[in-house]
């Protein structure tokens, strides 16, 4: 009985240089040549870059936010990471809102220094150059709400609050105004606050140089002396006050303004 005959025992064959991978790189353990896409030698199993050369330069923050870095080839057992749609709509949204920030900063940053500036400037009395109102009561004209005396008056007289009653103020020239002060009542002593109605709300109306028109809406106390409010416009050539409602109206009296100054930067500010 003939008996079995032996298999052929195998022969391990070290990898030559092939053909197709003559100018790959070389293993730097046994000097095997590798195709470029391998990460380990095919003849020795060691790994073909050295451990200090693993770590790849960060791509800039303009190839990472528009997709642009190069992706390497996955290592072998790694499972590469599939792109997702939400990735680049979220791109896309940052681009969006950093785009609007930069306009609307664009737009709103120049008003927002002149406010800075307007807060700190230095104040100066502007005086208007004409001043006129809707009525008058006799021997109290406009004129005496910026003759600089505290102790005139101007009173459209009529009775109860005055309401729809105004006082206009003109500029020849343009001029910004940061403050005004008004004085209510006949006079800036509080023992005659009684003696007339004290103007409550004012709306005043700006006429600029172009012609546009800005509003701004007073609320004044119920008190004696001067009250500050703040305007903060420039290129002005007319204001007007229009009184809405009054402090102790009644029919026995009617409603009085003691004085109106207006405030714009000093010179001081232009020269330092």
């Amino acid at each position: 009985m003939p008996g079995r005959p032996d298999a052929d025992r195998p022969q391990v064959r070290a990898p030559g240089h092939q053909p197709d991978i003559a100018n790959g790189p070389p293993c730097p353990w046994c000097s095997t040549p590798n195709r470029p896409d391998r990460h380990y030698c095919a003849r020795c199993a060691m790994p073909l870059v050295a451990s200090g050369d693993q770590a790849t330069a960060r791509a800039p923050w303009w190839r990472r936010l528009f997709g642009g870095r190069r992706r390497e080839t996955p290592w072998a057992g790694d499972r590469p990471r599939l792109r997702r749609v939400f990735d680049r709509i979220g791109t896309w949204i940052t681009v969006a809102v950093l785009a609007t920030l930069a306009v609307l900063g664009f737009m709103y940053i120049p008003d927002g220094i002149q406010n800075t500036r307007d807060h700190f400037a230095k104040r100066a009395p502007v005086s208007p150059d004409g001043i006129k109102a809707s009525r008058s009561f006799p021997g109290h004209d406009p004129k005496l709400l910026v003759d600089k005396l505290s102790n005139t008056w101007w009173g459209p007289g009529i009775t109860e609050s005055g309401q729809g009653q105004w006082i206009e103020a003109t500029f020849t020239e343009p001029t910004r105004l940061l403050d005004v002060i008004i004085t209510p009542g006949v006079s800036s002593s509080a023992n005659k606050l009684q003696e007339s109605a004290l103007p409550h709300r004012i709306k005043a109306t700006i006429t600029m140089k172009d012609g546009s028109i800005k509003t701004r809406d007073l609320t004044l106390d119920q008190g004696a002396g001067g009250q500050r409010r703040p305007f903060r416009v420039g290129e002005v050539t007319k204001v007007r006050f229009t009184i809405e409602s009054a402090h102790a109206a009644s029919a026995e009296k009617q409603v009085a303004i003691a004085e109106i100054e207006f405030f714009g930067p000093s010179s001081a500010n232009r020269s330092s």
